[in-house]
């Protein structure tokens, strides 16, 4: 592991106890090495050489046929706003690291816009392995130094849009499925954006208020024990406690596994074949939701119920196969952590000359590189990796200019229109990429030119310092 000196910052915006992010600290969310690369690439005189860099995931997480790509909005508008103002750069340099890194480099972070060309997959739409997501075309310095938010953004969003999609398509389209899964998100800013791509891949609603009223939507929620609780210590009974919150939100379901569900339900039964409730749903949030649904509804015949609790496509698929008598599901937990996504972003093309990344298991493509796809009527029938200059022929080619010198090519897409998208490319998929249980991914044909480039250049001798060919 590398060390540093002692750092003197020298700018008291910069040493804050507190972790705080706005939208002109982006350019700083990076690692360390993205700045040491760009400043040696300054000394070496390169910095300005055309590259094309590829966010590609090299490998399926275990258990997933596709992905659903997302984040793209966010990864355009941080390089709409690319920029180091001066006390950045002056934190930067006060921290001793760049002491020997050329003068021109500061000139570099002072006139930093980002000027480049992003061709991508638009948001919603299922990509496999190997496939690349994003495709940067700008100056060496542009492209390395936003390769660590972009990862953020898209790796994290396209693994919330792809576990919604297959919640979506377990569930079936009748079944609401709310995101609350905020609390369990590994930050506020994660958080919100769990939200969108859960929204995106085709969940209903967010429990998460910010992120709900930002993206044009009406939040959704229930209630927790703590009122049950609170309210039947307070004014005498679970059914007070009911009573209370259906007067003032009387559209939100009333969480009755507090104490007894059954009995529970019991007591709303009663009021709603009296007339003096009317009630729209209930939720139950542990015990065996298959008997315990069934009960439920034999009750409360014409009453939604909502199941949450540690749930995921696996469990929901379960409790479809046994019968639960379940109408809406919340997400949390499962939804907004486990197996991440882990693509990569590496430089595919330099000034012309392509090239490629031979490590074990770890190899990467060279070129810059397109999807063509094939459908048979509106089913997805083959994907073709080739390179751009390659013809589609009567394929449709997956990859779009969305972003031409810096400027974003179109308006951002709505939500409506990303979710109908990701609905779309899952109907698309065969049954076998679908499925949950031994998934099978598309196959990823690589085009015969691409598969010429990458034995030439695989081939291509590497040069010592005397420039003498190392064998």
């Amino acid at each position: 592991m590398t060390t540093f000196p002692d750092m003197d910052y020298g700018q008291k915006s910069y040493q804050n106890s507190e972790l705080n992010l706005s939208a002109e600290d982006y350019s700083l969310l990076t690692d360390l090495y993205q700045l040491t690369m760009a400043a040696c690439y300054t000394g070496e005189g390169i910095e300005k050489k055309q590259a094309s860099f590829e966010l590609v995931v090299r490998r399926l997480p275990e258990g997933f046929g596709y992905l659903i790509a997302m984040g793209l909005t966010q990864a355009l508008e941080y390089l709409a706003k690319f920029r180091f103002n001066s006390a950045q750069i002056a934190a930067l340099q006060g921290t001793g690291i760049f002491t020997h890194a050329p003068q021109h480099f500061w000139s570099l972070l002072t006139e930093s816009a980002f000027t480049g060309d992003v061709w991508a997959v638009p948001e919603g739409t299922a990509v496999f392995a190997n496939e690349p997501l994003l495709r940067v075309e700008a100056p060496l310095w542009q492209g390395q130094l936003v390769e660590t938010y972009l990862l953020n953004t898209l790796n994290y969003q396209t693994l919330i849009a792809t576990r919604a999609a297959r919640l979506r398509d377990i569930a079936g389209e009748k079944a609401t499925l709310l995101e609350f899964g905020t609390r369990r998100a590994f930050s506020p800013q994660a958080s919100l954006w769990a939200a969108r791509a859960a929204l995106a891949g085709g969940l209903d609603s967010t429990s998460n208020v910010l992120a709900a009223l930002q993206l044009g939507e009406k939040p959704s929620g229930t209630m927790a024990h703590a009122l049950v609780m609170a309210l039947s210590a307070l004014e005498g009974s679970e059914e007070q406690a009911f009573t209370a919150f259906h007067q003032y939100f009387p559209g939100a379901p009333l969480l009755i596994d507090t104490y007894d569900p059954v009995a529970a339900a019991q007591r709303l039964a009663e009021k709603v074949k009296s007339g003096e409730m009317k009630l729209t749903g209930v939720r139950l949030d542990s015990g065996d939701l298959v008997s315990l649904s069934k009960e439920v509804r034999s009750l409360l015949p014409n009453v939604s119920i909502f199941a949450s609790g540690d749930l995921d496509e696996w469990e929901i698929a379960k409790l479809k196969a046994k019968g639960a008598q379940i109408d809406s599901y919340g997400l949390g937990t499962k939804l907004v952590t486990g197996t991440p996504v882990n693509g990569v972003y590496k430089l595919v093309d330099i000034d012309g000359i392509p090239v490629m990344k031979q490590s074990i298991g770890k190899l990467t493509y060279p070129g810059r590189k397109q999807i063509f796809r094939s459908f048979v009527g509106s089913k997805l029938q083959a994907d073709r990796l080739g390179l751009v200059s390659e013809s589609a022929v009567t394929e449709e080619s997956v990859l779009k200019l969305v972003m031409k010198e810096g400027k974003q090519l179109q308006p951002h897409e709505s939500l409506a229109t990303i979710r109908q998208r990701t609905a779309a490319s899952v109907a698309s998929l065969p049954e076998e990429t679908r499925r949950l249980e031994n998934s099978i991914a598309v196959t990823v044909k690589i085009s015969d030119s691409l598969q010429k480039l990458t034995e030439e250049t695989r081939k291509q001798p590497i040069k010592n310092t005397k420039g003498a060919k190392l064998i």
